[in-house]
């Protein structure tokens, strides 16, 4: 059986090499439009951030994508991030603890 190669990918706040798939994604695309890519497959270049909130925090405490992006990114993108990464974390937590309480079950 032929293993598949997993792609990694380096948060940006915490420099850890960690799964694609356990990462968020962050897109500027060519008219400089910042967005969330919560699927993974948005054009444009992307920098990557750990499912975690206090990888998060360091990112707009750091104005991490002003480097990442080479461009000056407004205070307001931050603020969306911030809000919309902390839901998604959420969402992602309990998604994983119930996994974890059906494979108990099971």
């Amino acid at each position: 059986m032929i293993r598949k190669k997993i792609p990694l990918r380096m948060c940006i706040a915490c420099r850890e090499m960690k799964e694609k798939r356990d990462l968020l994604r962050i897109v500027r695309n060519n008219s400089g439009v910042i967005s969330l890519d919560f699927k993974g497959k948005a054009a444009g270049r992307g920098a990557y951030i750990c499912d975690s909130v206090g990888c998060v925090e360091k990112c707009i405490k750091k104005k991490l994508l002003n480097k990442v992006f080479s461009a000056e990114i407004p205070e307001n993108v931050y603020e969306y991030i911030g809000n919309d990464y902390k839901n998604e974390i959420l969402k992602r937590e309990e998604q994983k603890r119930a996994e974890e309480n059906n494979e108990k079950t099971d």
